[in-house]
């Protein structure tokens, strides 16, 4: 389990936390009136090692409709878009059910319990893979087999195919998640920390949450390469965010500087020797500001463009 899903893991651990992913992404959920503070984790070790994998969670909770019947959510943390996932899922379900067959002693004539398979996704790209099975059998649509075929589909959440405007009306933890994992300018990312640190004082009983949200914080950060160090406490990183929005806007006035040397000098090389060779334009990509001034400065009265970036030569 990489650093990621372990996180991922911790996050979901808590109750609090699925039931703001349920009630704000999951409106069919919603609609059955649940009682969250019934909310159970359910430990399952399904056999064979390739079956579960251990970033896994499954919760269950107790719907209106008694005791005896149970919504199982099991989610699963994705950071790349997998082809067969709805075969991986069907899989699971499977195992699943063969467990609250055995644990609950269902016998000849009850019932299953309802599952709710969630895909949680924060890959850059798009999900691109089916959600149903059905769309992975190779059949005509026409074809009488289709009967006969199973029928599995799961609830893909991706996080970056929410339009921010729309994550931003919600007052919720999971999408204060799904902001986080999402690619912002500074400016915008030190506004969005800001908005964490205030949720997180008006419900002060959620100090695990804080610790985890910390760190997503210290990866969003690091994301934009931010040199200033996150607080161990969520809660003490708001006196810094002045100071860190300051420093990223000199960082990035000095990244506008060094952009607009190296076009300046690839121009000044173009018009001099000619079209520059690959070669040339990384170095050039790769010069930091100072390297930038005294490579134009060589430029300026080198003979050849090998002369440019020849150290051993002086002019």
């Amino acid at each position: 389990m990489t650093n990621s899903d372990a996180l991922y893991h911790r996050l979901f651990s808590h109750p609090l936390m699925v039931e703001h992913l349920l009630r704000d992404f999951v409106p069919e959920v919603t609609e059955l009136d649940l009682d969250f503070r019934h909310l159970q984790r359910v430990n399952v070790k399904f056999h064979g090692p390739r079956n579960r994998r251990e970033g896994d969670i499954i919760w269950r909770l107790p719907t209106p409709q008694g005791d005896d019947i149970y919504l199982y959510l099991l989610l699963e943390f994705q950071s790349g878009s997998d082809w067969w996932m709805a075969v991986r899922t069907q899989v699971y379900q499977g195992l699943l059910w063969q467990h609250v067959i055995a644990e609950t002693k269902l016998k000849s004539g009850d019932r299953l319990p309802p599952l709710l398979m969630l895909v949680l996704y924060n890959g850059e790209r798009r999900w691109t893979a089916p959600t149903e099975l059905a769309d992975l059998i190779l059949l005509p649509a026409a074809s009488p087999l289709w009967h006969w075929q199973p029928r599995i589909r799961y609830h893909l959440l991706d996080m970056g195919a929410f339009p921010g405007d729309d994550l931003a009306r919600r007052d919720s933890l999971a999408a204060l998640l799904f902001r986080l994992e999402q690619r912002h300018p500074p400016e915008d990312l030190v506004g969005l920390i800001d908005q964490v640190v205030g949720w997180f004082r008006q419900h002060p009983g959620t100090a695990d949450l804080r610790r985890l949200f910390t760190e997503l914080v210290r990866q969003a950060m690091e994301g934009l390469g931010a040199a200033l160090p996150v607080p161990a406490d969520l809660m003490e990183i708001r006196p810094m965010l002045t100071t860190l929005g300051e420093s990223w806007k000199q960082q990035w006035l000095a990244e506008g500087k060094a952009e607009g040397k190296a076009d300046a000098l690839q121009r000044l090389l173009d018009s001099r020797f000619g079209p520059v060779t690959e070669t040339a334009r990384s170095l050039i990509a790769a010069a930091d500001l100072d390297r930038l001034d005294h490579l134009f400065d060589r430029a300026l009265t080198a003979t050849t463009l090998d002369a440019v970036f020849d150290e051993s030569k002086t002019h």
